[in-house]
């Protein structure tokens, strides 16, 4: 498999300049980050959640975590909860179990980005497989995408335990 073909054409459609990478396989948002040198503030992951029963997208920062009480009352949802790998698979067809990109526009699914992101010039994410990613200009994917920009993620803290 490669990157999505749904993806790449959108892309060049619009005459939008990136950089197809392909990396060794990773399955996390922070391996891809340190297989790419790429600091994980700069790696957008994609996670499908469920406000309301109504799949959509959160892409934040890999080394982020969703923060789902502030995304629910940000989005004025009643209950909002992770998507289970089946209910969001059938809406990526042509994309490997979680390597989702956050084009959800091409999905018909509605994308909040974390407001993190958007400092940045750049944009790095996956591309529909676990060894493809695509590169770039942040102000591309935003106009693109149009997403809902919000503060719905927290860094994630990582405990180091000597023994």
């Amino acid at each position: 498999m490669s990157i999505s073909t749904k993806l790449k054409t959108y892309l060049d459609q619009n005459h939008i300049k990136y950089t197809s990478i392909i990396h060794s396989q990773a399955f996390t948002a922070q391996e891809i980050a340190q297989i790419m040198h790429v600091p994980g503030k700069e790696l957008a992951k994609t996670v499908a959640v469920k406000a309301d029963g109504k799949m959509m997208l959160a892409v934040l920062p890999a080394s982020y975590h969703v923060n789902l009480s502030i995304l629910r009352d940000a989005i004025g949802a009643g209950k909002v909860e992770l998507a289970t790998e089946s209910e969001f698979m059938k809406h990526f067809p042509e994309c490997e179990i979680g390597a989702m990109p956050p084009f959800g526009n091409l999905y018909d699914l509605p994308v909040y980005v974390s407001a993190v992101l958007t400092r940045d010039h750049e944009i790095v994410f996956n591309a529909g497989t676990h060894t493809d990613a695509i590169r770039m200009k942040y102000a591309d994917f935003e106009r693109l995408v149009y997403p809902t920009v919000i503060e719905f993620s927290e860094a994630t803290v990582r405990r180091i335990v000597n023994e």
